[in-house]
């Protein structure tokens, strides 16, 4: 595995290798008996796969592994296997190049982004998605190029097996991928785990283990462990016959981890019960980009010491800051006079700042710290004028723990991108609007739309805000202060949705309490697999 973070040598290099467990279990599910495959490992490093190979002594045909470092391919040369090359090089030019087939492709690919590729491995890289119609972008990861390319040097019947970033599941880069492997395999299955795989790293990995076969089934299943050691005791029939079919209209294969009647009641519920979504009744848009916020937000101390206060507007930066759905004028003036960054500095262009001499010696203090050098700031004509300065009705966190939060902007205050902005449109009840959130329903699509990152945290991007299901009525209003009250009494939020779900989805949209129940639920295993992540950091 190479992990680029903070561009280390090591990490470009690729120093975290597959543990034995896993490489054990991806050959013995590739394998599964035969003793003809034509096998790729087409990142081999200093040879785990190889080295489990020679232990299980397993039969095949031929074995090809690459390696792209010298060193690296070395160590992997010295493991005595019959018939096997090692080729040391670019996977991607191999695969542009080759005209050969193989039963069976495994690995741990590099996780590499593409800024960190040369100009060599892009041109390489480009081709070789060019050659599925597939789009080739800057935020594409190394991994995802491996898994195309491999799918490419498959027989008509081959497997491949990658230990992958669980990022496969979620992240939008990776969605025309995941479109991909649907369309291409007849069965997929995904082996997540409990605990951290590559603790040393704080990565989440799950095992991607694709089958073509011809019959045109395209049929998914997700299994959970509670560690690798676990895969020992896997009987691999189970995953010969996965049960659930893709839905090609999913973007999010996090989907999965759901039972089937879940599943089925996510794919209808919006149609059976003609609910509608966030983006039917607002626009979301993130927030304020200063560009430097310990620069442009600040505390009253601040704006006090350097005469700033023609240039101070109210502002929200951090979730900790919000005490309810409501975030009232008392809530602002609370955050500034606990000394809060409550405050964000709007300059004008410089012909008219700079008569103002406590206002230009507060940017001249920006300068010797270089922020005016920062690529957001430096792209402007003048470095310290904020573009997009607009107040929204609403507010909805980019980053959220326990559950998501949609809240009414009344202070009307400014806020950075670690919030989203909602604009709501015409003609709707903001409180209402804001009500009908606070529900299982729209909390289970939260977690299905959005995205889990370290820490345990949920993130979601404006475009996926706008996805979620929103159960709105106008009578709603009359919740918000009830949630907000119970919400400011630290309440248990279990206790808050036993009202709301009956307020608004029982009495407002005709849910059953099974119904209920499995929002609820599906809520709850999606929220909780986040969240113990989290406490493993």
């Amino acid at each position: 595995m190479k992990l680029i973070s903070n561009v280390s040598q090591e990490k470009l290099r690729g120093g975290f290798y597959t543990p034995e467990p896993i490489a054990n279990f991806i050959l013995k599910w590739g394998i599964n008996g035969r003793a003809d495959c034509d096998i790729l490992e087409p990142s081999c490093g200093d040879g785990v796969f190889l080295e489990q190979l020679k232990k299980r002594k397993a039969p095949y045909r031929s074995l090809k592994a690459i390696e792209i470092e010298m060193e690296e391919a070395r160590k992997a040369s010295l493991i005595q296997l019959n018939n096997k090359e090692i080729i040391v090089g670019d996977f991607h030019q191999f695969c542009n190049n080759t005209d050969l087939r193989f039963d069976l492709v495994v690995g741990n690919p590099p996780f590499i982004r593409y800024q960190y590729f040369d100009e060599a491995q892009q041109s390489e890289a480009e081709k070789l998605f060019a050659r599925s119609n597939l789009k080739f972008t800057r935020l594409t990861n190394a991994w995802v190029s491996f898994v195309v390319g491999a799918t490419q040097l498959l027989k008509e019947q081959g497997k491949i097996g990658f230990v992958l970033p669980a990022e496969i599941l979620q992240v939008s880069y990776a969605q025309q991928l995941r479109n991909f492997l649907a369309q291409q395999y007849d069965k997929i299955n995904i082996i997540s785990f409990e605990k951290l795989v590559f603790p040393v790293i704080q990565q989440e990995v799950v095992l991607l283990l694709c089958e073509k076969n011809g019959n045109g089934t395209h049929l998914i299943e997700h299994l959970e462990l509670k560690d690798s050691d676990d895969l020992e005791n896997i009987d691999i029939t189970l995953l010969k016959s996965p049960t659930k079919q893709i839905d090609f209209k999913s973007n999010k294969w996090t989907f999965y981890f759901l039972n089937q009647e879940e599943i089925n009641f996510l794919e209808n519920v919006a149609t059976n019960k003609n609910i509608p979504a966030i983006g039917d009744f607002a626009n979301v848009e993130v927030g304020i980009t200063t560009g430097s916020n310990n620069f442009f937000t600040v505390p009253k101390s601040v704006v006090e010491m350097f005469n700033l206060q023609d240039y101070a507007k109210p502002m929200v930066g951090r979730s900790v800051q919000v005490n309810g759905p409501i975030f009232t004028l008392e809530d602002w003036k609370q955050n500034s006079a606990v000394q809060a960054k409550a405050h964000l500095l709007v300059f004008p262009e410089r012909t008219k700042l700079q008569k103002n001499k406590d206002a230009m010696n507060y940017i001249r203090q920006g300068e010797k710290k270089g922020i005016n050098k920062g690529y957001k700031c430096h792209i402007r004509d003048d470095w310290f004028v904020v573009p997009s300065i607009k107040v929204s009705d609403a507010l909805f966190i980019r980053r959220n723990g326990l559950h998501p939060r949609l809240i009414v902007n009344e202070a009307k205050a400014y806020t950075t991108d670690t919030m989203h902005r909602v604009f709501t449109k015409e003609n709707v009840n903001m409180n209402a609007f804001v009500a009908s959130f606070y529900n299982s329903l729209s909390f289970a699509f939260s977690e299905i739309s959005g995205r889990s990152y370290g820490g345990g945290v949920l993130e979601l991007m404006p475009s996926e805000v706008e996805k979620i299901l929103l159960p709105y009525q106008n009578n709603n209003a009359g919740i918000l202060q009830i949630v907000s009250r119970m919400v400011r009494a630290n309440t248990n939020i279990d206790e808050i949705l036993r009202v709301t779900n009956q307020k608004i989805l029982a009495e407002g949209f005709g849910f059953t309490q099974h119904e209920i129940d499995l929002s609820t639920n599906i809520w709850r295993k999606l929220s909780n697999r986040r969240i113990n992540r989290g406490k493993w950091r």
